[in-house]
């Protein structure tokens, strides 16, 4: 017996020895400052955040965390409440991390890992986006609708460009590149991998890099059906001839439009005859879109007293998302289920969203967006 006991401690503990050499990563350093704080180290999921372990600090507010290497690069995250620090592993790396917990997500350090430190500038630049857009809105009343909407288009514009440049195009191989495809404004993607022919370019460079380096990788799967959802959503239909139906045209300068409303309701857009219209196309899904209908949402409720309505059609290809997101507008929203193939971009030639259109009492259409320079003032005209 104790031939066989000796026998099975010794295949214990050369189980155990294995165990101990399975390659692994550790992230260490300090948090200072955050006595008695649960310190949490989580993993990134595609879908979802998952917590690997955790620490209760103490008083030096040093943490050491150990886990098994990935197959290919993954995203990692220390969290303190909802103070969050990101960082990205792809070998056995031993990355070290130290921060405040008063200043934890912008002004900590990390060492060892070169694509943490760029995910740390990605992070501080989202964050300071964030914050100009959340100045520009807490200013709002005393802006003009189109100034804002023109300043929030042109920050997110000039953000994206950096972006691409010198994160994601630099070299789409690095962890770094596909962490910043993925960043958001709010709730809602900077870039849009499924309605914007610019954005999908990005995604394809980093698909492109990971299918050649990982090809067996989910992350790698993943962005690659992304890119092919975006590549069909956006792929020009085959031309034709469309033919508009008489009983479309119902004035000498609009063609009608008859769509669902989110309880089902079919509503035309000519039914709105004496009352000045903005017809307008839009995505919800689109970072953008949020601010877009706040400074919308002005609009209406200062002149729709006076005969002002918006008539508002969704090409989102999620239906729930539309519903959730439009539930709470006052004005008259709708979705085509064509989404960006829809018959009416074509008879309207829009060829970029959000598009709109000003709309007379008669029914005539009178000016498209793109060449108006001040809403309101051409709202006023028409009132």
């Amino acid at each position: 017996m104790k031939k066989i006991s000796a026998y099975v401690i010794g295949c214990l503990l050369l189980s155990l020895s294995a165990c101990n050499n399975e390659p692994h990563f550790t992230v260490k350093g300090d948090i200072s400052d955050a006595k008695g704080k649960m310190l949490y180290f989580e993993a990134s999921g595609i879908d979802e955040i998952e917590i690997l372990d955790s620490t209760k600090l103490g008083s030096s507010g040093s943490y050491k965390f150990t886990y098994k290497q990935p197959e290919s690069p993954e995203y990692y995250r220390l969290r303190i409440d909802n103070q969050i620090i990101n960082f990205s592993i792809d070998s056995t790396e031993t990355v070290i991390i130290n921060a405040a917990l008063a200043d934890m997500p912008t002004n900590y350090t990390v060492e060892g890992s070169e694509a943490s430190v760029k995910i740390k500038e990605l992070s501080l630049k989202q964050i300071d986006l964030q914050r100009r857009v959340d100045i520009l809105f807490k200013n709002a009343s005393n802006l003009a609708p189109h100034i804002i909407q023109d300043s929030l288009f042109n920050m997110v514009t000039d953000y994206k460009q950096d972006i691409k440049l010198n994160y994601i195009f630099k070299d789409p191989t690095k962890a770094y590149a596909y962490f910043a495809l993925f960043q958001k404004l709010g709730n809602f993607l900077i870039f849009d991998p499924l309605n914007s022919k610019e954005d999908i370019k990005c995604f394809a460079a980093v698909a492109t890099s990971l299918n050649n380096r990982y090809p067996h990788a989910i992350r790698t799967k993943n962005i690659y059906n992304i890119v092919m959802k975006g590549m069909r959503n956006t792929r020009a239909p085959q031309q034709k001839i469309l033919e508009i139906p008489k009983d479309k045209i119902k004035e000498a300068n609009i063609i009608d439009i008859e769509l669902k409303d989110m309880k089902g309701n079919v509503r035309k857009l000519t039914d709105l005859k004496g009352k000045v219209v903005m017809l307008d196309f839009t995505v919800y899904q689109n970072a953008v879109s949020p601010s877009r209908n706040l400074a919308l949402r002005e609009l209406y409720d200062k002149y729709s007293k006076d005969g002002f309505e918006i008539y508002q059609i969704s090409l989102d290809a999620d239906e729930h998302f539309w519903k959730t997101s439009a539930d709470n507008l006052p004005w008259i929203c709708v979705r085509d289920v064509n989404g960006i193939y829809s018959n009416y971009l074509s008879i309207y030639n829009v060829t970029n969203l959000p598009a709109f259109f000003l709309i007379n009492r008669n029914n005539e259409l009178k000016i498209r967006g793109e060449a108006v320079k001040n809403i309101e003032e051409e709202i006023k005209k028409l009132i």
